[in-house]
């Protein structure tokens, strides 16, 4: 089988000679699919829902902003690791991780491309890859892709050449097969594209004219002129706060005929509400953090238990340990370990973050030293804060000596 022949269910119907300039293909690849809303939905299109484009912030900003660090796997020491510490000529870290980020959340796949030089073949920086230019494929394994897998890429001037894993870190999400993850927004298209029909639809309405006050009518045929100087007296004579409910009297058969929103707005309204939970539901976030908070309780615990939950059953298992697989299998010695920084997370919660570091402290598992290092600050002077020795345990209230006495056996 030839290489073209991997990529011929999933590639890009633009390469193809075969396929005309009028099939539907053509416009499904570049604007998606259409939806039962009559809006087609894309990876890019779909941005311009508030969801989508707050679920993909809020996870890439995440996986770009969590530090990485390099641990050695036998004793869990950390080691710097110049790739990681600099892995792009112009990124940093967060930008670089963070477009990755959001390459799985929108197209369910992140490519970057493993820049080596020339000489020793060391990986020198990685070349983040737009996943549309990207088509994935599985070939025989040989001695040289030995996981079989080869990524048709298009560069910038329409050339496609195939790379093979040796050449391509691929951090895939969840997926039907061992090629490639899907795409959460193919899979939400049609909630996107209601979220969407809804929006449009709303800002029809109030630009259509249709949310007036009231009409006045009159059996008459009025000029230009005559239908002014009455809209003119009839503001003068009910508008301003000072002439709220007061009687207004209409003559020469004119009639007011009040207009209000259709009986079904809450409905309406409603709906979009339940779209923003619907699409937060492809993404493992919950309500409160897409700003949906209705139905959610502000009072300390319920949002402390809801951001403890998301961290662990979808941000860490969804999003976080996937690249930190991928960076130890594919870019660190056998010996070490990549992982992610979690404690950042307690950034914002000062009381959290001092119980953590008394908890640790007393235990022995980190040092002042440490919990200075992490507070991004110098540790102690003349080596004071480099033992790792428990603190002692303080004697419960209670204790011996102080005239508590053990109740007597039976």
């Amino acid at each position: 089988m030839s290489l073209f022949g991997l990529f011929a269910t999933r590639g890009n119907p633009l390469e193809n000679p075969a396929v005309p300039l009028t099939d539907p293909s053509l416009w499904a690849w570049m604007c998606g699919p259409p939806t039962d809303s009559g809006i087609p939905v894309s990876e890019t299109t779909a941005m311009n829902t508030s969801a989508v484009f707050r679920a993909t912030s809020l996870v890439a900003g995440l996986c770009g902003a969590l530090p990485i660090r390099v641990l050695v796997k036998r004793t869990q020491e950390p080691v710097s690791n110049v790739l990681l510490d600099d892995p792009h000529p112009d990124l940093t870290p967060l930008e670089l991780w963070r477009l990755t980020g959001a390459y799985r959340c929108l197209w369910g796949n992140a490519y970057l491309q493993k820049v080596r030089t020339r000489g020793s073949g060391r990986i020198a920086w990685l070349e983040p890859i737009s996943p549309s230019r990207v088509t994935p494929g599985r070939a025989a394994p040989i001695e040289a892709n030995p996981s079989g897998k080869v990524f048709r890429v298009v560069d910038d001037h329409g050339v496609a050449r195939d790379l093979t894993a040796n050449e391509i870190l691929h951090i895939p999400g969840l997926a039907y097969d061992s090629v490639a993850g899907f795409s959460p927004v193919r899979l939400a298209a049609q909630a996107i594209g209601l979220a969407l029909a809804a929006e449009r639809y709303g800002a029809r309405l109030f630009g259509s004219g249709n949310l007036l006050n009231g009409l006045l009518q009159t059996d008459q045929r009025l000029t230009r002129d005559q239908a002014e100087r009455l809209q003119e007296r009839w503001q003068r004579r009910i508008g301003g706060v000072d002439r709220a409910h007061t009687v207004a009297v209409l003559d020469s058969g004119a009639k007011f005929a009040s207009l209000t929103m259709p009986n079904d707005s809450a409905q309406f309204l409603e709906s979009r509400n339940f779209q923003v939970t619907e699409i937060a539901r492809f993404f493992g976030i919950p309500p409160y953090l897409m700003f949906q908070t209705e139905k959610t309780t502000s009072w300390g615990t319920s949002l402390e238990q809801q951001s403890r939950g998301f961290t662990q059953y979808d941000l860490r298992t969804m999003w976080l340990a996937p690249t930190e697989q991928r960076i130890t299998k594919e870019l660190l010695p056998r010996t070490q370990v990549a992982k992610y920084d979690m404690t950042e997370l307690m950034r914002g919660d000062s009381q959290a973050r001092a119980q953590y570091y008394a908890v640790m402290r007393q235990i022995g598992a980190l040092s002042a030293d440490d919990i200075r290092a992490m507070e991004d600050l110098p540790p102690l002077p003349d080596g004071q804060g480099r033992s790792h020795a428990p603190l002692p345990i303080p004697a419960p209230v209670g204790a011996a000596g102080d005239g508590f006495q053990e109740p007597a056996d039976g």
